[in-house]
């Protein structure tokens, strides 16, 4: 039996687990190995304290025999604008040699694969951080029309985030200003693929969520298919 592919994973936390979405979405298919950043906190300073070791998380992941790899922390990567991510992950694949992505290409990748242009945002971030992501989509050529965060900080706070919460705060934007033609949630710690599948039932338009863009970006940028049943509409593309 052939090995199973081997995915690599830069997390914000320190403790460097893989995100509970890979597992659920691919299964026994794909094997996913991650290395932490210990990121303090969700903010610009936070940002700023660990982004200069991405790289070097990236080879040693490498070593560990992995075939490509993502920084999967979305705000890490928009931060500093679209140049800087493209910078980025261009970086981290002259350092490895191997196909290198991150997770603000995962969420423009998704969003263009959905059709979705003129996007309602929710997040889990502070002010700061949305005054970056919203540039980040400008740049990147969306139309983001309302914005709203949970204003969460604290890395390890955004993974007990309830469901329910996540689609009031989806309703809410979407309500807040009329036109989009789909919704983001930003922020990998958030854990939400149930509330995307609910929230594309409730609005029938698509939904874009960090983590699991984050792992269907990887797979293809891996050359593997990215499709999943029953994980919302992004899954179900061909």
């Amino acid at each position: 039996m052939a090995p199973l592919p081997h995915l690599g994973l830069i997390v914000p936390p320190a403790a460097g687990a893989v995100p509970v979405d890979g597992p659920l979405l691919y299964g026994e298919r794909i094997r996913f190995s991650a290395l932490g950043l210990g990121l303090g906190e969700i903010s610009t300073r936070g940002y700023t304290e660990v982004i200069d070791s991405v790289v070097e998380k990236a080879v040693a992941l490498k070593a560990e025999g992995v075939s490509a790899v993502s920084l999967m922390g979305t705000s890490l990567s928009f931060f500093r604008g679209a140049d800087f991510n493209a910078q980025l992950q261009a970086e981290m694949a002259r350092a490895t040699g191997l196909p290198c992505t991150t997770m603000s290409n995962a969420i423009v990748g998704a969003l263009r694969q959905l059709g979705v242009r003129r996007v309602a945002v929710a997040t889990a971030y502070i002010d700061e951080v949305n005054a970056h992501l919203r540039r980040y989509l400008e740049q990147s050529g969306f139309e983001p029309l309302a914005l709203e965060g949970l204003a969460i900080s604290d890395v390890q706070a955004v993974g007990q985030v309830p469901t329910q919460v996540l689609v009031d705060l989806c309703l809410r934007v979407f309500d807040a200003q009329p036109g989009a033609d789909g919704i983001l949630i930003s922020c990998g710690g958030l854990v939400t693929l149930d509330a995307v599948r609910e929230v594309e039932a409730r609005l029938q338009l698509p939904v874009v969520s960090s983590s699991p863009a984050g792992f269907w970006d990887l797979v293809r940028t891996a050359g593997f298919d990215a499709r999943s049943a029953g994980q919302g509409r992004l899954f179900a593309e061909a």
